[in-house]
């Protein structure tokens, strides 16, 4: 995260750690042979890095990051299922009352488990619309390499023969990958930030609705702490007998109708916008509205009038003198190609009867 916008950056205390200081560090932390991460996780992220076209390899990083995620989320969920069935079996040898009590959180741990499986299903979503942005990258890798390398050709074969009758042609295939490119750069763009918002929208729909839930069930995991009775009691003395049963099964129903019934519209957090965040935003809105409205092709002044050496434009009606003058031109024309033909025609009479004079002349001697 960037260090300017990141949320750790001061590490001041919380509000909430403030009035509940934080545990130290866990001992899972530290410690471990091949550092935090799995080798299998660091292999898969690092090969995902290694292969491909370069535009999409940062991306394709990520998506392979995301997908050790849901791997990890579903460890999760799987162990916490069975940290609920062992919390289940431990609590039968107690009392009454820790029995009953712990046998009902384990329910309770176990549907948060199922609530883990759900919550991968719906991160899932996420993954897959940022993997199509990747899938894009790497179809415009292609155009990107042939303009380059036209573009290098071109370069190299002015360096070398600036003569050459080759330039021409590599320049004539540039503006035709250049149109290539730009329309898929375009089309890049516009695919990258419809998916990045749906994508982003699937993952934090997930994650309210999750949160809320597991909000849900601490609520009544805790009005189920207060059946469990623990007042101190002297040695020999005995406890009341357990009477909470009918209300432990009543805590669960409501739990899982509260589940049931639950919908985004009915979420009890909302994130309320400053009144300087919300007027930056509003604000950001309506400039991009403009922007939008200002690149629209105005279409009001097409129809004016050609400017020329007259005034103003004249139909073609009105142009009578033209019309004339361009008849008589035509009729010009036409009679000096029959005076032409007549010419022509002349001329082979007059050798005809020549040749006839000079035959007669022949016979007579």
């Amino acid at each position: 995260m960037h260090r300017t916008y990141s949320m750790r950056q001061s590490r001041a205390p919380t509000a909430s750690q403030i009035e509940n200081p934080p545990p130290p560090s866990s001992s899972t932390k530290a410690g471990r042979l091949f550092g935090r991460s799995p080798v299998g996780h660091v292999f898969r992220r690092q090969a995902a890095g290694a292969f491909g076209p370069d535009l999409a390899k940062k991306l394709s990083q990520l998506v392979k990051m995301e997908k050790n995620v849901m791997r990890s989320m579903e460890l999760v969920g799987r162990e916490r299922m069975e940290v609920a069935q062992q919390l289940s079996i431990w609590g039968e040898a107690c009392d009454d009352d820790v029995s009953d009590v712990t046998d009902k959180l384990g329910v309770l741990i176990y549907e948060i488990g199922e609530l883990e499986d759900q919550f991968v299903d719906r991160y899932d979503q996420y993954r897959v619309t940022i993997k199509s942005i990747r899938n894009i990258e790497a179809s415009v890798q292609p155009s990107r390499d042939r303009k380059q390398k036209i573009t290098d050709q071109i370069a190299q074969l002015k360096y070398k023969e600036p003569n050459s009758p080759r330039i021409v042609v590599l320049e004539q295939e540039l503006v035709r990958a250049e149109a290539e490119s730009l329309v898929a750069e375009a089309q890049l763009s516009n695919i990258t930030r419809e998916k990045l918002k749906a994508a982003f929208t699937y993952q934090f729909d997930a994650m309210r609705e999750h949160c809320e839930k597991l909000a849900i069930i601490a609520g009544y995991g805790k009005h189920l702490l207060e059946l469990v009775d623990d007042t101190p009691v002297t040695p020999g003395e005995t406890r009341n007998a357990y009477d909470g049963y009918e209300a432990s099964k009543a805590i669960i129903q409501d739990c899982e109708d509260a589940l049931t019934n639950w919908v985004s519209s009915h979420a009890s957090v909302s994130s309320k916008l400053s009144t300087r965040a919300r007027t930056l935003s509003q604000r950001r809105k309506a400039n991009a509205a403009k922007h939008r409205e200002g690149q629209g092709v105005d279409l009001a002044n097409q129809d004016q009038p050609m400017k020329s050496d007259r005034d103003s434009w004249v139909p073609a009606g009105e142009h009578r003198g033209a019309h004339e003058g361009q008849e008589e031109e035509e009729y010009e024309d036409e009679e000096e190609e029959e005076a032409e033909e007549a010419n022509v025609n002349g001329e082979g009479r007059g050798r005809e009867r020549e040749g006839e004079r000079s035959a007669h002349d022949a016979v007579t001697a």
